[in-house]
């Protein structure tokens, strides 16, 4: 996939917002307990409410997170269709990549045979 191809399907803004650690346990908070506000995610986090707030902000620019508003509250929720697309491009980089390893490693082999 090229790198145009990547950024079509948002994997480079998915794998951006895994790259913190606080963003990925919001994220596991978000899809274990189905859903969470800013307030409720920063009880459980090393971290203040505001600071949840961002990374939530970055989550939800990835896509990985909705917000539903719900009178003064807005609870967020987990989606996870990107990380499952991100995936799916990183087996097919994966495949690609063991492909050309192999046809490496057969190019010589061959060459050190007499």
């Amino acid at each position: 996939m090229t790198r145009a191809a990547e950024d079509d399907d948002g994997s480079e803004h998915v794998l951006v917002a895994l790259a913190d650690p606080i963003r990925r346990e919001v994220l596991a908070i978000l899809a274990r307990e189905g859903g969470a506000t800013s307030t409720s995610l920063a009880a459980s986090l090393p971290v203040t409410r505001q600071a949840v707030a961002k990374h939530l902000a970055v989550l939800d620019r990835a896509g990985l997170v909705r917000a539903h508003r719900a009178g003064r509250e807005v609870r967020y929720e987990a989606d996870l269709q990107p990380v499952k697309q991100t995936t799916r491009w990183m087996a097919t980089l994966a495949t690609q990549w063991e492909h050309r390893l192999n046809t490496i490693k057969a190019l010589a082999e061959g060459a050190t045979e007499p």
